[in-house]
């Protein structure tokens, strides 16, 4: 189905969308803090820049491919809502700046995310980091890339050696007894881990092999759904702690470079000998 809706032509669309989004970030880089926006929840924070952002991605994609359907952060609906919608069309799934706390600190840990599901699958997706101009894209069946250089994930390691991704459940503080007993265990454990504060980021560097590993207790879907394609390009894998495929609901994501280092990770997260 993705090959007969063209998938050089969908890759076009998410990179030029995510491309977009950062051209806004660089405009106003510098110029829009944390007192120039509003939170949505406590420290979960919007900004004119994550309005244009979003304009400016979807201008991308209704102009190219019009009949598809849309899934973006700062829609006027929750998620749930707006994948009830969804009728089996292929369906975009935009995050226009992921790491906005960042951004308005002028912490350069933000980027675009955008990816295209069809029949229920992700197979392309986008990432574009304005502050380094870095462009990461993937395919399915095509491979993974950064700046048009192929990547792959690390070497498989046992998690002792591994660095280990994260993000911090700031959005749901009642998980944040359980998550710290996960991160008390995987430091333990693994050589280090690292929060930098944008998930989407974070899975692209899983992708390019500077994480071994990564888990976090809640993600949205546009948060994960084109490093899902990054990872899965490069030789990674993503899952639910149980092991389980990832679908377009919020919930916890784990990944690594290899599923031997999955199973690792989870079963250290889970708390088990």
């Amino acid at each position: 189905m993705a090959a007969d809706l063209g998938l050089d032509s969908l890759l076009a669309t998410a990179r030029e969308a995510a491309d977009a989004a950062a051209s806004i970030h660089r405009r106003d880089a510098g110029k829009v803090g944390v007192t120039d926006a509003s939170e949505k929840a406590r420290a979960d924070y919007v900004s004119a820049t994550d309005l244009d952002a979003q304009a400016a991605a979807l201008a991308v994609i209704e102009r190219k491919h019009p009949d598809h359907m849309l899934l973006a952060e700062e829609s006027d609906e929750p998620v749930e809502q707006q994948l009830a919608r969804w009728d089996g069309r292929p369906l975009w799934i935009v995050d226009p700046l992921d790491g906005t706390a960042n951004f308005l600190h002028s912490n350069p840990q933000y980027c675009s995310s955008v990816a295209v599901a069809v029949e229920g699958r992700p197979v392309v997706g986008a990432v574009t980091c304005g502050a380094s101009a870095e462009r990461w894209w993937a395919a399915e069946g095509v491979g993974a890339f950064k700046d048009g250089r192929r990547i792959s994930v690390s070497s498989a390691a046992p998690l002792r050696n591994a660095m280990v991704g994260t993000g911090f459940p700031f959005k749901s503080l009642d998980l944040l007894p359980e998550y710290l007993g996960e991160f008390e265990r995987v430091l333990r454990t693994a050589s280090g881990i690292r929060r930098a504060g944008s998930a989407a980021l974070d899975l692209a560097y899983l992708a390019q092999g500077s994480l071994d590993a990564f888990w976090e207790k809640i993600l949205m879907p546009w948060d994960f759904a084109a490093g899902l394609v990054l990872v899965r390009e490069a030789g990674g894998v993503l899952a639910r702690p149980d092991g389980s495929d990832l679908d377009f609901y919020p919930g916890p994501v784990c990944g690594a470079s290899s599923a031997e280092l999955l199973g690792e990770l989870l079963t250290v997260i889970a708390g088990r000998d």
